[in-house]
């Protein structure tokens, strides 16, 4: 860890100082002399317009310092796949890189950052032939890495999902194929939920779960990463709304350390897919026929939830609201409850509630659901 901060230091220094590193993970390396570490390098205009570029750093050992060996700017056109080996693949103006972290928790906190800079690019219309990102040019002039660094920082080895899948259909019928992935569901959230995270690479944890289920598990890489991803977005703590209600997931609802730790006795179940986990330890309440599509008729649960909710907080106690990702049902229920209670106009509930889980995302049929209720409240 001494040297990691050492390495991240000196990196530090070589960028100007009115930019900014916002994240940097360590990456796998084929040379054992070098460690690479994958950044994020972000300046914001004039016009409070942030911009990221993906600066690739090499650490000689043997010369104790630091070289850029790649420059990548984020534009809207950027794409981030699995590689489905533990890592991911970025694609941005036609170039294409491969980047593999050392541990999940490096991955994901890269994915995290990655697509929200992709959405930023996006949101601005930043694109190559545009007149955003011309800082990067400092950069690619100072590219100073050894030829077989920047070898590998431009080296590509990712199978397509085209292929995987038909080689995969190819050898199984599709009634194994559905057996297959739902031992690796369960057993892989069971194994995830006992290891640490940080240190642990995707690799050994595809070596674990084939040492459980007894099988080899090659042809199943890509899906291995993207179960990988969908648990660690559950595995997130819940977030903090207000002080006695959190937003969560199906893997808070089924975390019972976490629910009392944080003094929560009543649970809002927003799916239909869920089981309630601890019936006879928590007061419940489900709205069951709710899934995640725009044609779902939320709106006509929200006064009952925020019955629910107001009651838990009545009794002077913390209430949990899930669905499946505490991305969208839920959100949506939440943000439909601080405004009823706190007479929010909906872009201040939403942004509210966004500030304390960002990963919020109701879909466009909640949306306009909550605009009508929104309406309803100012009648009211």
């Amino acid at each position: 860890a001494g040297d990691i901060q050492h390495h991240l230091r000196v990196i530090s220094e070589t960028v100007r100082p009115k930019d900014s590193i916002t994240l940097a993970v360590k990456l796998e390396c084929l040379l054992s002399t070098r460690t690479r570490y994958l950044t994020v390098v972000s300046i914001t205009d004039i016009d409070n317009t942030e911009e990221n570029a993906l600066l690739g750093f090499d650490w000689d050992e043997t010369s104790d310092e630091a070289t850029l060996g790649m420059v990548l700017p984020v534009y809207a056109d950027t794409s981030i796949v699995l590689d489905g080996d533990g890592g991911f693949v970025v694609t941005s103006d036609y170039r294409k890189h491969t980047f593999k972290p050392v541990s999940v928790q490096s991955m994901w906190s890269a994915l995290q950052t990655l697509n929200k800079n992709v959405e930023n690019a996006r949101y601005n219309n930043f694109f190559a032939e545009g007149t955003s990102h011309t800082w990067i040019n400092h950069y690619v002039k100072e590219i100073n890495s050894s030829p077989k660094a920047i070898i590998e920082w431009n080296a590509l080895d990712i199978e397509s999902k085209t292929n995987f899948d038909a080689k995969i259909d190819s050898e199984l019928d599709q009634s194994k194929l559905a057996a297959t992935r739902n031992l690796i569901k369960v057993n892989l959230r069971d194994i995830m939920a006992h290891v640490d995270i940080e240190e642990i690479t995707s690799k050994q944890i595809r070596s674990l779960l084939e040492e459980r289920i007894q099988m080899k598990l090659t042809e199943f890489k890509e899906f291995i990463d993207e179960c990988m991803i969908v648990i660690l977005r559950q595995m997130d703590s819940a977030s903090e709304i207000l002080p006695y209600l959190y937003l969560g997931s199906e893997w808070n609802a089924a975390n019972i350390d976490e629910l009392k730790n944080k003094g929560i006795k009543y649970i809002l179940n927003i799916t239909c897919e869920v089981d309630n986990f601890f019936p006879n330890q928590f007061s419940y309440m489900n709205i069951s026929r709710v899934v995640d599509k725009e044609t779902t008729d939320l709106i006509t649960n929200w006064d009952k939830t925020y019955k629910f909710i107001k009651g838990a907080r009545n009794n002077s106690s913390k209430v949990l609201v899930h669905c499946k990702m505490g991305v969208s049902r839920s959100a949506s229920t939440v943000i439909a409850y601080v405004m009823k209670e706190y007479k929010w106009p909906l872009e201040t509930a939403l942004q509210h509630v966004k500030s304390c889980r960002n990963c919020i995302n109701p879909n466009p049929g909640f949306y306009n659901q909550l605009i009508t209720y929104e309406g309803l409240i100012k009648a009211g």
